[in-house]
């Protein structure tokens, strides 16, 4: 590990131009590769105090052991080095993309003298187009044996194609009118050319236009009497309609647009992109981003568009690029992308209508590619494993924690103040472990909380040793104990546990900002890489013991906001009450009913209808007029 501040540059040496730089290790390595508006602004900051800098940066500049840059003209040039750059160095401190398929893609050999086409599951030959990716190979495969009968381009491989063009003879699919024959000169090459643009046409979004035009054709056939010629347009027209009634109609309009919905949790970002054409969706595809770099989610968002843009042998991009998330400075984007596609293209937001509708629809699936990433990742036994090890080693336990136990508080300004204790086995949560507590102590803030839940835990463990031999649900004490928080917190639970006799116990938190995990009596945190598999287990189970605590913080206060009216209404108790507000629908319509009113409920007699209707003020409150006898 080097001193960043041995290889800083003087900051006069640092052009103030746009540029592209590289962070080398001491074998000359590329570990990261970023672009600036400003070098000298952009590079200077690398090297401040570093005890200022972020995590993940402080790590790169002590892993890095020089830097160096290149100057350009603009932010469009910076943005295509810089993309150049991360594909040929693949850095370890640049963003890293997880993407467990293999999607499927309709490839067109446009550089052969015979284009031909076919499935592919990849997209990196050049000469090639390529038109998806699509979810299934099957479907691109029926599409594809449909689009044939009307664009009757060869599917055979060259060695085929060579084969036949020697013997003189076609295939099969020549035959049955599913190629035209180009090995043995049944079309010529200029004719064929026309039939492979008009099927790139097609697959690029121009549907409708051929369906218009094979009408006309066809009525233009049966008009002269050429009913023949008529029937074989009619017989395209009905495959072109199959082809494209496969792919889900989701504008009106003849837009073309790639719609990027993404969802993110502090180490990895899920990406779902439809990719529209003529209105319909004919591609997408979705994957997941792991965090490697001190960015928000604009900058994140900014390397997803990298990626899908960045290699031209995937294709052009659309006229509209729509992002869930609005990036900070569009117009070098726009710039860019509409240098490679070579006619406007527009980076935006979609607020309202449709595309704001797909939008929420792509963003719900980049939420399912995280969660299934997720999942995929935690059940993986030899992946927990490796968490386990990992855990050990960086916090010097004498173990791996088999068994870990998180605690997380939940309040809004003092009120209902609960907390959640979860319990991980291996690696995966034991929920029927799960406890939850309500916290004692009026007034109780996060470390006085936090102190109690440990105490009351633990003392719960002691006394159930003392009093049976049966031993309790949590006499298995934990190898590790986790709470959401940084040192405050800790220092409060460590307290809890010396007075709770439990002095064996290692205990840590994760601070969320930016995923510290801090140790007792340490006045320095721990930074664990960001792509390890011991903080991502980390982050696991404090995200669950925050969700559970929320969820109950949020029923405490549910159930306090309708019921804490009815409390204290003598000889109302919890069913007769549960009664009035099921029959009501809420404590307002219930507060604004009269004495007759309230009797019409089961249970509810004259006296306690009267007592209901004056402490909640209703109609008629306390004068017992009209009751029945």
């Amino acid at each position: 590990m080097s001193d960043p501040a041995s290889y800083r540059p003087a900051p006069g040496d640092i052009p103030t131009s746009p540029g592209v730089y590289r962070f080398r290790d001491e074998r000359g390595q590329v570990v990261y590769v970023g672009k600036a508006r400003n070098l000298r602004s952009r590079l200077t900051s690398y090297f401040a105090d570093p005890v200022s800098l972020h995590p993940r940066t402080r790590s790169m500049v002590f892993a890095a052991a020089s830097v160096d840059w290149v100057m350009v003209a603009t932010e469009v040039e910076a943005l295509s080095l810089e993309y150049s750059w991360i594909k040929e160095h693949d850095p370890r401190f640049n963003v890293k993309y997880r993407d467990d398929k293999s999607y499927p893609y309709l490839a067109i050999t446009m550089s052969d003298a015979y284009p031909r086409a076919a499935v592919v599951r990849e997209a990196k030959r050049k000469g090639t187009r390529y038109f998806g990716p699509y979810a299934h190979a099957w479907a691109i495969r029926d599409t594809l044996d449909i689009l044939v009968r009307v664009f009757p381009v060869r599917t055979c491989r060259d060695g085929v194609f060579q084969r036949a063009k020697q013997v003189g003879r076609p295939c099969l699919l020549a035959y049955i009118d599913k190629c035209s024959a180009p090995c043995v000169g049944r079309i010529e090459p200029e004719d064929y050319r026309h039939v492979v643009d008009d099927l790139c046409a097609f697959l690029g979004g121009s549907g409708d236009a051929f369906i218009r035009r094979f009408e006309r054709e066809m009525l233009a056939a049966s008009s002269r009497l050429d009913y023949e010629e008529a029937a074989r347009l009619r017989d395209r027209l009905g495959a072109l309609t199959r082809a494209l009634e496969r792919n889900a109609v989701v504008f009106d309009d003849s837009t073309d647009a790639d719609v990027i919905g993404v969802a993110e949790d502090e180490l990895q970002m899920g990406v779902q992109v439809f990719h529209v054409r003529g209105g319909r969706i004919r591609g997408e595809r979705g994957f997941v981003v792991e965090k490697a770099e001190e960015l928000d989610t604009s900058g994140y968002v900014e390397r997803v568009l990298q990626r899908l843009y960045g290699d031209e042998a995937v294709g052009l991009p659309p006229r509209e690029v729509l992002v869930s998330s609005p990036l900070v400075d569009a117009g070098p984007w726009n710039a860019w992308l509409s240098a490679l596609r070579g006619s406007k293209v527009a980076v935006r937001t979609p607020q309202r209508g449709d595309k704001r509708t797909l939008m929420a629809t792509a963003v719900a699936n980049a939420g399912e590619t995280l969660r299934a990433h997720t999942a995929r990742r935690s059940s993986d036994l030899t992946t927990r494993s490796q968490a386990l090890r990992e855990l050990q080693d960086y916090l010097a336990l004498p173990e791996p924690p088999l068994r870990i136990e998180c605690i997380d508080i939940s309040t809004l300004q003092g009120q209902d103040t609960v907390a959640s204790l979860v319990v991980f086995e291996d690696g995966m949560p034991r929920k029927r472990d799960y406890r939850s507590f309500v916290i004692r102590t009026p007034g109780a803030d996060d470390t006085a909380a936090m102190g109690e839940v440990v105490g009351r835990r633990f003392r719960e463990r002691e006394e159930s040793d003392q009093a049976s031999a049966e031993p309790s649900r949590f006499a298995y004490p934990p190898a590790l104990l986790v709470v959401d928080g940084g040192a405050p917190q800790v220092r409060a639970a460590q307290d809890a546990l010396m007075a709770a006799g439990v002095s064996d116990l290692p205990v840590v938190g994760l601070a969320k900002r930016l995923e510290e995990v801090w140790l007792p009596d340490e006045a320095d945190p721990v930074i664990l890489p960001r792509t390890s598999e011991a903080l991502y287990l980390l982050q696991r189970v404090r995200d669950e013991a925050h969700r559970t605590a929320i969820a109950l913080h949020r029923k405490r206060r549910g159930k306090r906001a309708t019921s804490s009216a009815l409390d204290d209404i003598p000889g109302l108790g919890p069913a007769r009450a549960k009664a009035l507000l099921k029959h009501f629908g809420s404590v307002r319509r219930l507060s604004a009913a009269t004495p007759e009113e309230l009797c019409v409920v089961p249970g509810i007699g004259p006296s306690l209808a009267a007592a209901v209707a004056a402490s909640l003020g209703g109609q008629g409150a306390g004068t017992g007029a009209g009751l029945p006898g």
